[in-house]
């Protein structure tokens, strides 16, 4: 029996629409980003500058690069790719299964939901809404609409499956569910949080618990929405341009399989050196080793499907770049391994080394993917021929040099400032560079980012044109195609037992649980686990070789039988993350700590943290000092040996703020003992009027500094009625916060305001917009002021006091005199 279908490319057409327009934004808001690193004018006053005067945009807080960051990397990752992924999704499943996808209305759900979403994005991420992690930075009501229109594209695509027309699952398919699976679980569990408002919430980890759980997010976002999906689109788009089949299947299985359970261990690798538990680092390191023989089998199988296909190089631009792509692809998975090797990862974490890696990869691999498929798509969306093959080809080659020059000038910037950092002077016991002279000596190098990235707008630009045209020349098309229509019996019939309990999968898992206990299990138990290990190994090998037909007809069976493949690509994913999460959320509690302990805020602090977040200070600043030599040189305090970063500082910052990269040097130090004389007030490092007048103009106090000016901080108040509210969300997340009503809350924050802002005063600070107001005026109207809050909170970073395993709990206080505090 066959049957006539008309595909939904409608939906299709939508998606790859609004990739190209968010594509062209983010990429936009990139180059103005990349510019104010060299240029701390374009943080809104080279606005001011062009309108000679007319807009007093210095004073615009959302144009800043703190601001901006995150909007540039949530535009380039969710609107852009995120849509060119749908895109190719929905094509592709719906040809592959034979059927038109399930449900148009949850299509259209689907597109206007997501598109929502990103334009909720696009206000509060300059509005400084931020829950202050990367890449996950929208803030909670967004995060349960992303979640639900997830939802409605997992319901959608895995009824389209179930309505299919087609017995197996092509490889397509595979990378796709391990997507949403994978995605999903990963956005829940490192978004979980408690609102203190409708526009803030604390994460519900802190300190070294939610720093693994960020980049067991953060790594494997990159690897399950800026990967897995895109290896699914050159699994069906490459063969179909290049006319050849995938050019070896059993390759194809391996790599899936190896890549999706492989992948989701790396995360620690973001955090190497660090006081995170060597077993850890190592763990992270090794699995990101092994990544090298995955990610290769895959670019190798993409490449060598081109085979009898290279002529077409020469004519076809989608074919070039899709070369290109997986080449990048290539290139990318080969050096993320190589960074994570604990010698190169002390060179090259927190400089633009890490900056080059993942541009390589979104620009290259994600961005040229996507413009082959666009190219591909284009005229067969719209049924008619590309409107200019020329055109396309001028946008390779802009692409491609401003893909080089950006990649390369971040190498050389990241390896020269890493050199530098860790240059000493002859004898050994002093650091050759100050932190700003290193900076100056790469400014070089950002300015070429700055003209690779405008270079490869510009490709972008001329694609977004191309497919315009392409599409003004033909008429939307929806293919309709006929096929048979497949029995219920021929699809989905394996038993779960038959999918879970016959001899690949036992081995597996069995082996899966031995070496994990191998790893935690106490010396001697740990060489009996061990020993079962190989032996099952042992085991499964001659199995395999005595029933090879058995084992390869299981996994032909369970792609033919998408729910039980499903969950078994959860429990893969799912294994990894629970060995390095787990063991954290149990061990790494106040009670467990030994040696320093961070001492609590208090409420004007916490309204200064709040505000730096809000002000994306992390995207430049990290709290992290590693135990590498030169960092505890250079951030460490003087005369305190090993003075890194202990686990135990963090503990109760939600979110944790360790940081990525070191665009201002590192903060985990700035802060001091209290002041002569006063209760509450700190002094660091420099004096309440060296932040002062570097909020001011950075310049005035940092020559060569090329982080804006912050004149709003000055003028507007600080949030004071909501800390109550966030205080006992705190609480509630395990922080032991003293009881307090609000009017105490309140008086805490006033006696601290005052104090420094006295301080201010009594140091002839003043307001170059209001010079006239002084003495108590000027201290009432700091003490209400954004300024003072943040100068509270950075005086405080570095504070902790020495605790012992056993010493008994002393009374909660936020009395600075105190040295127990834990209860």
């Amino acid at each position: 029996m066959t049957t006539s279908i008309t595909y939904d490319d409608k939906s299709v057409r939508r998606f790859m629409t609004a990739s190209i327009i968010w594509g062209a934004v983010g990429m936009l808001v990139g180059v103005l980003a990349a510019t104010q690193l060299s240029w701390w004018q374009m943080n809104g006053k080279f606005l001011e500058l062009i309108t000679f005067g007319l807009i007093k945009a210095e004073g615009i807080s959302f144009l800043t690069f703190g601001r901006l960051r995150p909007l540039h990397t949530n535009a380039v990752i969710f609107a852009f790719v995120g849509n060119m992924m749908f895109a190719g999704i929905y094509y592709s499943t719906q040809r592959l299964c034979k059927v038109r996808t399930a449900s148009d209305l949850l299509s259209s759900i689907h597109f206007w939901g997501w598109q929502l979403i990103i334009l909720s994005a696009v206000v509060t991420l300059p509005a400084g809404f931020t829950r202050g992690k990367e890449y996950a930075e929208l803030i909670w009501p967004i995060n349960i609409a992303v979640v639900l229109i997830w939802v409605v594209f997992a319901v959608n695509f895995f009824w389209t499956l179930a309505k299919r027309n087609e017995p197996s699952l092509y490889v397509a398919l595979w990378f796709y569910i391990a997507t949403i699976i994978t995605v999903a679980m990963l956005y829940i569990v490192n978004h979980l949080s408690l609102p203190t408002s409708f526009t803030h919430s604390y994460p519900i980890f802190g300190g070294v618990q939610d720093g693994l759980v960020q980049w067991w997010y953060g790594h494997n976002a990159v690897a399950f929405f800026l990967t897995t999906p895109i290896l699914g689109i050159m699994y069906y788009f490459l063969p179909k341009a290049a006319n050849r089949p995938v050019y070896s299947y059993r390759l194809s299985i391996v790599h899936f399989w190896s890549l999706v359970f492989i992948y989701i261990w790396a995360g620690p690798h973001h955090l190497l050196n660090t006081d995170l538990p060597r077993w850890l680092q190592n763990l992270g390191m090794l699995f990101s080793l092994m990544l090298w023989a995955p990610s290769w089998g895959g670019m190798l199988n993409g490449l060598l499907t081109l085979r009898g296909a290279w002529d077409k190089l020469r004519t076809d631009p989608v074919i070039k770049f899709f070369a290109a792509g997986i080449t990048f692809y290539g290139m990318a998975t080969f050096e993320g391994p190589l960074l994570s090797i604990r010698a190169v990862n002390a060179l090259s974490h927190y400089t633009d080394w890490g900056i080059g890696h993942v541009h390589s990869a979104a620009l290259g691999w994600n961005g040229f993917m996507a413009a082959g498929m666009f190219y591909w798509l284009a005229p067969r969306l719209w049924k008619t021929e590309l409107w200019s093959k020329a055109l396309a080809n001028m946008h390779f080659w802009i692409g491609t040099v401003g893909i080089l020059i950006y990649v390369a000038s971040m190498w050389a910037a990241g390896i020269m400032q890493g050199l530098m950092l860790g240059q000493m002077n002859p004898g050994g016991t002093t650091l050759k560079y100050e932190f700003i002279e290193t900076l100056e000596s790469i400014q070089i190098f950002y300015i070429l980012r700055s003209i690779g990235g405008t270079l490869y707008l510009i490709g972008f630009l001329l694609l977004a044109y191309n497919i315009w045209r392409t599409a003004r020349s033909g008429a939307p098309y929806d293919e309709t195609v006929q096929v048979a229509v497949l029995e219920r019996k021929k699809k989905d019939g394996m038993a779960w037992g038959e999918a879970f309990f016959s001899d690949p999968i036992a081995y597996i898992f069995l082996g899966i649980a031995s070496t994990i206990l191998w790893f935690f299990l106490p010396p001697h138990a740990d060489k009996a686990a061990l020993a079962v290990t190989i032996l099952l190994g042992f085991k499964a090998f001659r199995a395999f070789k005595a029933s090879k037909e058995k084992w390869t007809n299981w996994h032909e069976r369970i792609v033919e039988n998408y729910l039980p493949f499903s969950l078994l690509v959860f429990i893969a994913v799912a294994i990894g993350g629970s060995v390095q999460i787990i063991p954290s959320l149990i061990v790494n509690r106040e009670k467990n700590i030994e040696g320093r302990l961070q001492d609590l805020y208090t409420p004007l602090e916490l309204a200064g943290r709040d505000l730096y977040i809000t002000e994306g200070c992390y995207n430049c600043h990290s709290q992290m000092i590693r135990t590498l030599v030169p960092d505890v040189m250079r951030y460490g305090r003087a005369g305190i040996a090993d003075d890194y970063s202990h686990l135990g500082e963090s503990l109760f910052d939600h979110p944790y703020q360790w940081g990525s990269k070191r665009t201002g040097p590192d903060l985990a130090r700035e802060g001091g003992p209290l002041a002569v004389g006063a209760k509450y007030m700190r002094v660091g490092k420099r004096g309440n009027d060296w932040h002062f007048n570097h909020f001011m103009n950075p310049r005035q106090t940092s020559p060569g500094s090329n982080m804006p000016n912050y004149p709003w901080l000055f003028e507007n108040s600080a949030d004071v009625k909501s800390l109550p509210n966030k205080i006992a969300v705190q609480f509630q997340l395990g922080v032991p916060w003293p009881a307090m009503n609000q009017d105490q809350i309140r008086d805490l924050a006033e006696s601290q305001a005052q104090e420094i802002a006295a301080s201010l005063v009594a140091a002839k600070v003043y307001l170059p917009d209001k010079p006239d107001l002084q003495g108590d005026a000027l201290r009432n109207h700091l003490a209400k002021s954004q300024v003072v809050a943040l100068i509270a909170y950075i005086q405080k970073l570095g504070s902790y006091h020495e605790v012992l395993k056993d010493e008994p709990a002393g009374p909660v206080t936020l009395d600075p005199d105190s040295h127990r505090r834990n209860p």
